[in-house]
């Protein structure tokens, strides 16, 4: 079988490779193309992916291509990764935000917006380039806003796209670690969007054991999120919040935070992946691996910062679990080995409503438990939501909604409200604002409008 990964010089694409080399079954992913418009990137990754498979007699062959169609063409699965005006691009979403005084970050608030509005042209482009040249693949989807991209695609492709995310499963994964249970067993009750989630419940040989966790001073202190979010709060809550949650509840703590670090996320990995990919050009023979280790532990030990400053202060350890092993590249593989394989898992993903949460419409992208098997995706019921996750899914959901529209049409209009209405802005002047100023110093935001 053949995969392409768009987005192919990305800084996590090893983590892929590596779980398609830990994959055995039959019939297996055989050749890995990489795309990416960035050539020297491209050189970079396929040289660490051949470090990778040394020692590997069956490892995937590795091409690496800048032809989209060359990418596409035969394809039976595809991944998507890519970042449109790169992590200058994402500076500029950071920083136009926090100059008024506005969160400031990749996929949560207006950042996530303008991030949307000139990613959306760019995939739906894909899709339809997907659909001519590979009718049959699936195409698994880890661009961000991954929730907002996976609908939009789905309007060409419909179920044949999915997002992925590994939020909810590591969460998962970290309550079944802390309450000593089998996570292979564990089956959670949890609802949302993209990174707006909400585990209710942890449900182990019949019993819910949520309740026991809350109640469990050294337990819930010791899991990320309860010192992300504070044990009262989740106390308060009665569940556990997706860690992105932080932003909204806590939202006028983060800003600060960002703007006293003094650097904001995407100027760390400017710095970070611009040495990185430096050194890697400019020095022979093997290396690459060991660099990119390095590399990734420095910029795992920053993600989420001004979360983690604010309510781990003293705190021993945080989830250091090797993400090779349970990351989204993981979760891909799963996806792509249920499908083909006819092996049914269950997992967290992206996916179109339907039915299952009455409060949003049927072809709105949520985020619910899913099982995957070699028929394709089949949500599973879930407990309705109660009204302040169905009102907080709402009005992000027509946020979401406006930013598609204003991507596919140019209207500024539509971008207006959309910056305007979301709850991390509150404000039409900040949203006109905020509009602007993404325009004026982002070159593909401004082209969405200039059609």
């Amino acid at each position: 079988m053949k995969l392409s990964i768009l987005g192919g010089g990305g800084f996590r694409v090893p983590y892929v490779y590596q779980a398609l080399l830990r994959d055995t079954g039959s019939p297996r992913i055989e050749h890995v193309v990489l795309h990416d418009i960035d050539e020297g990137r491209l050189a970079s990754m396929a040289r660490l992916l051949a470090e990778l498979a040394e020692g590997h007699g069956d490892a995937p062959k590795v091409t690496a291509t800048t032809d989209l169609d060359t990418a596409v063409e035969g394809s039976d699965f595809v991944f998507a990764a890519i970042r449109v005006g790169g992590l200058h691009g994402r500076t500029c979403d950071e920083r136009v935000a926090l100059d008024l005084d506005v969160l400031g970050q990749e996929t949560t608030g207006p950042g996530g917006l303008a991030f949307g509005l000139r990613t959306i042209p760019v995939m739906l482009d894909i899709a339809h380039r997907v659909k001519a040249l590979a009718p049959h693949a699936y195409v698994i989807n880890f661009t961000n806003p991954a929730g907002m991209i996976t609908e939009a695609m789905q309007t060409v492709l419909g179920d044949r796209v999915l997002g992925i995310c590994d939020t909810p499963s590591g969460l998962g994964r970290r309550v079944a670690a802390a309450l000593g249970v089998d996570g292979s067993r564990v089956r959670m009750d949890y609802v949302g969007l993209n990174h707006l989630g909400w585990m209710r419940g942890v449900h182990h040989d019949g019993r819910d054991l949520l309740p026991e966790l809350l109640a469990d001073d050294d337990l819930l202190g010791g899991l990320e999120e309860g010192m992300v979010f504070g044990r009262s709060w989740l106390r308060d809550l009665g569940l556990i919040p997706n860690e992105y949650l932080y932003y909204y509840y806590f939202n006028r703590d983060a800003v600060r935070s960002i703007i006293d670090s003094g650097r904001t996320r995407g100027e760390f990995l400017v710095e970070q992946q611009t040495a990185f990919f430096d050194r890697v050009a400019r020095e022979d023979g093997p290396g690459a691996v060991s660099l990119w280790r390095e590399t990734v532990a420095n910029r795992s030990a920053s993600y989420m910062a001004e979360a983690k400053a604010d309510h781990a202060a003293g705190a021993a350890a945080t989830d250091v679990s090797d993400p090779e092993e349970h990351g989204y590249a993981q979760v891909a593989v799963g996806v792509m080995a249920a499908i083909a394989r006819d092996e049914p898992v269950s997992m967290i993903l992206n996916v179109r409503n339907g039915t299952t949460v009455a409060a949003l419409p049927p072809d709105a992208v949520v985020e619910i438990p899913v099982t995957v098997d070699g028929r394709g995706l089949h949500p599973h019921t879930v407990t309705a939501p109660d009204l302040h996750q169905s009102g907080l899914m709402q009005q992000v959901k027509a946020v979401e909604r406006l930013t598609i529209s204003a991507a596919v049409t140019g209207s500024r209009s539509d971008a207006l409200q959309a910056f305007s209405l979301h709850p991390l802005v509150g404000s039409v002047t900040v949203g006109r604002q905020l509009l602007d100023g993404y325009i004026a110093r982002i070159p593909q935001v401004a082209a969405v409008f200039d059609r």
